[in-house]
């Protein structure tokens, strides 16, 4: 049945949550009516979903009731794509649109991990965000459960910081990656708008997620931006509503042969640093493994081992195995040397 298009959606999220704000600038930009409802709030109304996390996104069915909740930033990019087809998130080249997928994928899942250091490992940014995070949902709470909130999530993230790999032993891994992003960024917006033409796409959207804690929030993290990337703050501020946009049909994107030296420079980084992890963590996971260690730039790299990023490359090969020849050889000659071909031997 085809999602209800006349009703606003709903979307339960949180400030300090960076797939929150990309979504939800996801939205703004496709003229997609919504109501921001922050999660766990009193006017939290969103059916339960079987694994908690923001943003939680509420469906009208054909009566009108919000019956059905839905979480998960990129299954919920393609679905509104079927419901909502104006101002599209995806390219019409199917090797840009493969780029793009790739690069959300980036975002979503490397990304996160500079968000993740950044905001719990330096003092002043564990105290910023413990402090805050809890009052998000209630600004009237008490001052001791206030409190008793800020003990709980500066200790539950604070213990979790090795699982997903912000250690000692990872910090110059994960900082030297973090700088060198927002040189790349800063590389490709010096030349044009977005990452992949005139208009967003789903990649912008996963690093605007991340750098809207990165480069706005965080402190240590904001001062290296402000510092070495400025276009990439004033970007990352811009992306927050671009309801604004002109777009035009499916005009505005790059198409593979005018993939340039400052993307393929991107494409690199993410060749060197996320697919060997990526590559790594599954298989850890096939070996039954709970962690695992690799070299990384130079300097060896240990976490958990996740089920989720073994479906994140789960789906980037089967999007590749979706491709016609022409295209997948098109593809290939853009990835060659980078260091993503290795994602698809």
């Amino acid at each position: 049945m085809a999602d209800r298009t006349d009703l606003p959606l709903k979307i339960g999220g949180g400030f300090g949550s960076p797939y929150s704000l990309k979504m939800r600038a996801v939205l703004r930009y496709r003229h997609i009516p919504f109501q921001w409802i922050p999660r766990d709030s009193e006017w939290d109304d969103l059916a339960p979903v079987k694994v908690k996390l923001m943003p939680t996104f509420g469906f009208p069915n054909a009566d009108g009731v919000y019956d059905e909740s839905m979480v998960d930033s990129t299954p919920i990019i393609d679905r509104l794509e079927i419901s909502y087809p104006e101002r599209s998130l995806v390219p019409a080249d199917a090797v840009v649109a493969f780029l793009d997928y790739l690069i959300e994928d980036f975002g979503d899942e490397w990304m996160t991990k500079m968000m993740y250091h950044y905001r719990w490992h330096y003092p002043e940014a564990v105290d910023k965000a413990g402090r805050l995070l809890p009052l998000d949902h209630n600004l009237q709470m008490a001052d001791d459960v206030w409190r008793g909130g800020v003990k709980y999530i500066t200790d539950r993230q604070v213990s979790r910081m090795a699982l997903v790999g912000s250690t000692p032993e990872n910090t110059p891994v994960v900082e030297a990656s973090y700088r060198r992003t927002l040189h790349l960024l800063d590389a490709i917006i010096s030349q044009r708008n977005f990452l992949l033409g005139n208009r967003p796409g789903r990649g912008d959207f996963a690093a605007y997620g991340q750098l809207s804690q990165l480069v706005l929030w965080d402190p240590e993290s904001t001062r290296i931006a402000i510092a070495e990337a400025p276009r990439v703050v004033t970007w990352t501020m811009r992306m927050d509503d671009p309801s604004w946009i002109p777009v035009t049909h499916n005009e505005g994107w790059l198409t593979r042969d005018l993939v340039d030296a400052p993307l393929l420079d991107l494409l690199k980084e993410m060749g060197h640093i996320y697919a060997p992890f990526l590559l790594a963590n599954a298989e850890a996971h096939h070996k039954g493994e709970e962690t695992f260690s690799i070299e990384l730039d130079g300097r060896r790299y240990s976490q958990g081992t996740f089920v989720y990023q073994v479906k994140c490359l789960k789906w980037l090969r089967e999007k590749y195995a979706a491709l016609n020849d022409r295209d997948r050889a098109d593809l290939d000659a853009i990835l060659q040397g980078t260091g993503c071909e290795r994602l698809f031997l």
